[in-house]
């Protein structure tokens, strides 16, 4: 087991490597240039141009660039963000628990109620039931994550006036303590609404799959004609065989999210890293740019790692190589 899970911790540094290259790479070779949008496109100084361009190190070529970019990260530097003239790391920790608020809630929350909604329609295969929880997993998971949002925005904050259009906080109230922390909740209905909302089919559909797969295995059918309980057979056997894929799902989600909510963070005005990432895209800020890149890679990495760990606890017939 631990000669394993070192295996994995090599293969997962050597992956984030690779990542890093690549997204070097691509950032600095796409058009534009983030000097150029600083300084203006009107007639902008080019001694300032050249200054700024000089202080970043963009006017050296790109193996130096990389190559000073790896020294200063392995010192635990990621350079300094040049929209917000602010080290990457305090840019991206500022931003970083909004969206793990927000991610980590909707995706367990995505994650109990589908698995519930999958187990219901295992249960009740090609009934009404199990076609109506089908036809509503499909009908959100075919909706655009923006549009879902703005739908609720118009509904429950626009017309029936029941919850805030946007932000994580209402300015006009400078509330503290348990005030605070119910400001944030109320403000959280909406966009976590959203993001569980899109979240749940995948769950409900994965684990109704599994569900029924299992139910069919050669082992189920000897449980039962040996005379076991049905609730004993559902809840030792099938329920466990069962949520392996659903935990693998879970894990990648929950790694994505933190990034990859950007549009429901825009649509809310959620201050959280994926607004920033597209804020450092369409301002070519290369170094936060890098930075956030980073950070989704060694997620990943990590929640992988973690998910061949829980593995070998949740299923007894993984077994890992000494």
């Amino acid at each position: 087991m631990g000669r394993y899970v070192l295996k994995r911790m090599l293969t997962g540094l050597l992956t984030i490597f690779v990542v890093l290259i690549l997204n070097f790479l691509l950032i600095h070779l796409a058009p534009g240039d983030p000097i150029r949008v600083l300084a203006g496109y009107d007639h902008p100084s080019e001694q300032m141009v050249v200054a700024m361009q000089e202080k970043y190190g963009l006017n050296k070529p790109l193996t130096v660039q990389f190559t000073s970019y790896l020294g200063n990260l392995m010192k635990g530097d990621l350079g300094e963000s040049i929209a917000y003239r602010l080290p990457v790391l305090q840019v991206i920790l500022s931003r970083l628990g909004p969206s793990a608020l927000l991610a980590l809630t909707s995706a367990v929350l995505a994650l109990v109620l589908g698995t519930l909604l999958g187990l219901i329609a295992a249960r009740h295969a090609d009934s009404p039931l199990d076609h109506l929880i089908s036809g509503c997993s499909y009908f959100f998971y075919s909706m655009p994550p923006f549009w879902l949002g703005l739908m609720a925005i118009l509904v429950f904050a626009s017309f029936l006036k029941l919850l805030p259009t946007s932000g994580m906080v209402d300015l006009r109230h400078d509330a503290q303590g348990v005030g605070y922390a119910l400001d944030v909740l109320r403000h959280m209905i909406l966009p976590v609404g959203t993001l569980t909302l899109i979240q749940i089919p995948v769950y409900m559909r994965i684990f109704r799959t599994s569900v029924m797969h299992t139910m069919t295995e050669e082992f189920i059918t000897t449980f039962r004609a040996a005379g076991m309980k049905e609730k004993k057979i559902f809840k030792k056997y099938i329920l466990k065989n069962s949520i392996l894929p659903t935990i693998t799902v879970f894990g990648i989600n929950l790694a994505y999210t933190v990034t990859g909510a950007a549009l429901i963070e825009i649509v809310f005005a959620w201050p959280g890293v994926g607004r920033l990432m597209l804020d450092a895209i369409s301002g070519r800020d290369y170094p936060l740019l890098m930075g956030i890149y980073l950070m989704l890679s060694v997620a990943v990495a990590v929640v992988m790692i973690a998910l061949d760990i829980v593995y070998a606890l949740v299923d007894p017939r993984i077994r890992y190589s000494k």
